[in-house]
């Protein structure tokens, strides 16, 4: 697969990173997984790590090198000409010294913190669910506009967030699959994520929960509870969200008037899309003109 995007981080002490993003081809079809490696070494144990690792698809990346995209700049990256699909491979190791400092000094003798202490003396591997937790982690760190240092710190954030809902499956506190058992079956989630896709190409022709059902072909009820499930959002604020983005841009950047954009996006009044943009930016709408 062609390689469009590479980053990696050394920082003794702390995590370290690969991600790398390939252009995925229209025929190939990936499993999504998850997966924590322990690494133990009984003559050096300080040498042990415990890596992450996901392989998911579903991202997009642009490939615009050397300017700032104006469409995905202003999250509006549905529109965006640049955009390729992507199957994204992420690596994050662990080494011991940086684990040990979350359990340092703790009596307790999980498992979970066996494994943080390097005391489970067997190395291992499990896979992971992707929960909708770990899902919006990971969209976040594929997805990001950060660069440099600021990407360091951004992803070393992220990765702390992974480690817990990593730890979490395998302590039994947490889930330890999918909340709806349905989305165990990947056709379901596929179905969920092509409703996602509806959702964006229609973001100015408002769909009922029934059209949406229809158009991804699944139950009304596994399409809320899935929906939320996986990108821990209901369908109504995605769609906000989303509609309130575009907006922005198509005032901000298109110079369109109130009225048209209201209209663009199938407000019935200006005064509903005004009460919406407000809640959603903070601004109205002609405020945002006069910055």
């Amino acid at each position: 697969m062609e390689l469009v995007h590479h980053s990696s981080q050394y920082i003794p002490g702390s995590v370290q990173y690969v991600i790398n993003r390939y252009r995925k081809s229209p025929n190939v079809n990936i499993q999504e997984v998850g997966m924590m490696v322990y690494n133990y070494n009984a003559e050096e144990k300080k040498s042990g790590n415990l890596e992450l690792v996901f392989c998911l698809e579903g991202n997009r990346y642009c490939k615009v090198k050397d300017k700032e995209c104006d469409f995905c700049k202003h999250s509006q990256s549905h529109n965006c000409d640049e955009l390729i699909d992507t199957i994204d491979v992420a690596c994050f190791r662990f080494n011991s010294d940086h684990l040990s400092q979350f359990v340092k000094g703790l009596k307790t003798t999980s498992f979970s913190e066996d494994i943080l202490n390097f005391k489970h003396t067997s190395s291992f591997s499990k896979t992971l669910p992707l929960c909708g937790k770990t899902r919006t982690v990971l969209d976040s760190l594929m997805n990001h506009t950060y660069t440099e240092s600021m990407e360091n710190i951004f992803i070393n954030a992220q990765t702390q967030m992974l480690l817990l809902y990593s730890m979490e499956c395998m302590a039994g506190e947490g889930e330890e699959d999918f909340s709806c058992k349905f989305l165990e079956n990947e056709a379901d989630r596929d179905k969920i994520s092509l409703a996602r896709e509806v959702l964006i190409q229609h973001i100015g022709e408002p769909l009922t929960i029934r059209e949406l059902s229809r158009k991804a072909a699944i139950n009304e009820c596994y399409l809320k509870k899935g929906f939320k499930e996986m990108y821990g959002t209901t369908i109504f604020d995605f769609f906000q969200s989303q509609r309130m983005e575009h907006a922005k841009y198509l005032l901000y950047e298109k110079g369109l008037t109130v009225t048209e954009v209201s209209a663009s996006l199938g407000y019935s009044s200006i005064s509903h899309f005004s009460t919406a943009f407000k809640k959603h930016t903070g601004l109205k709408p002609c405020e945002l003109l006069f910055r």
